[in-house]
């Protein structure tokens, strides 16, 4: 009778470790790491106390939640959040939130973006504080070894081989360093000379996310951004900045073939490179033809003064904020990012990680304050 006692503990025991396990989040989910600039950065700045990048004044996140600033340098969701909804995973929060639990890592993620970070350790250095690629990896190689500490060795390696990641950087290399004169980058490199920099450190980088397990990995191109526009405003015309844009173009030429490269040199990779460039540069053209009124001014501007960097209290809004394509100086509206999300799924036909949950509904457009 006693052994069968002992025996019946021993099985009560284990059963409680194995629904422990399941309950603490260990059965592994397949979660999102996102690694990226101020397109995708939910909160991350904010705790940075010194950083000049910021949303975290109204109106940023008026069509999103509580309607408060969030973090994300939009008036609703990121590309990568509206992506990560329609594939069934979890929206990842931002690395830096004290709160976080290895619960909550194993459970949605993390999203290492910081705006105004770059893929060079020396972009957006008068932001003050910013997260550049370098410092996001190393931030990832922390959340590793918190993992493994948490679930061991094997399984915490599983776990990350089955995740996804997503690189996003760029555009800041070239319009926070490269095209301007403030920086050393500027007089140092012509043209060809910085691209093979850049391309040259993102390739060093994606090799170090490779050896860390990042098996499942996209990297995003860049849209024109000569037409955002701070660079419209920077000219006598109010057109795009077409030295602006075959730099962008000459990026994604490049990193494109480094993905391609990548994937066949490094074991066991699924790399791939999305490029939304053309249907950015035809939805910017074309508006009409997309729903959208207006895609060369600012949603959230400060009356005639232009160019205002942020939206602040003070901005005022355009009526309809579905209808423009930028919501500030620099960033694409909910709207248009829903649009460039949804090309970049019908393009590469990603398919749901999960089949049970839907994606998360576009946010409902809240009344403007000054209507």
């Amino acid at each position: 009778l006693q052994d069968k006692l002992i025996n019946m503990k021993i099985i009560v025991i284990i059963v409680a470790i194995i629904f422990g396990i399941k309950l603490e989040g260990f059965d592994c989910k397949i979660v999102q790491f996102i690694f990226g600039d101020s397109l995708s950065d939910v909160g991350n700045n904010k705790h940075l106390s010194r950083s000049l990048a910021q949303a975290n004044l109204p109106w940023y996140g008026i069509d999103m939640g509580n309607g408060l600033p969030n973090g994300r340098f939009s008036n609703g969701r990121t590309v990568a959040d509206i992506i990560g909804d329609n594939l069934g995973l979890p929206r990842p929060p931002p690395v830096l939130d004290a709160s976080l639990t290895e619960k909550d890592i194993l459970i949605n993620g993390l999203n290492y973006a910081s705006g105004g970070g770059g893929i060079l350790n020396e972009t957006g250095t008068y932001f003050i504080e910013k997260l550049s690629l370098d410092k996001q990896i190393e931030l990832f190689q922390g959340t590793q070894e918190l993992i493994r500490s948490k679930i061991g060795k094997r399984a915490a390696e599983n776990f990350f081989r089955e995740a996804r990641y997503v690189v996003a950087l760029g555009s800041n290399d070239f319009i926070n360093n490269y095209l301007m004169p403030v920086y050393t980058d500027s007089w140092t490199y012509n043209d060809e000379t910085f691209m093979d920099y850049l391309i040259g450190t993102l390739r060093r980088q994606l090799k170090v996310l490779h050896s860390l397990g990042a098996r499942q990995l996209m990297v995003f191109g860049l849209g024109p951004m000569g037409c955002i526009p701070l660079q419209r405003v920077l000219t006598t015309t109010g057109n795009c900045r077409e030295k602006v844009n075959k730099l962008a173009v000459a990026f994604n030429k490049a990193s494109s073939e480094l993905v391609d490269e990548l994937a066949k040199q490094l074991p066991n990779s699924n790399y791939r490179f999305g490029d939304a460039y053309d249907v950015v540069s035809d939805l910017i053209s074309n508006p009409a033809k997309y729903g959208f009124e207006n895609s060369d001014s600012p949603c959230c501007s400060f009356g005639r003064i232009r160019p205002a960097l942020t939206c602040v209290p003070a901005s005022i809004l355009c009526s309809d904020r579905s209808k423009y394509v930028f919501w500030d100086e620099y960033h694409p509206s909910d709207s248009a990012n829903e649009l460039i999300a949804n090309e970049l799924i019908k393009k590469f036909g990603f398919s749901r990680v999960d089949q049970v949950a839907s994606p998360s509904p576009a946010p409902s457009i809240a009344p403007s304050p000054q209507e």
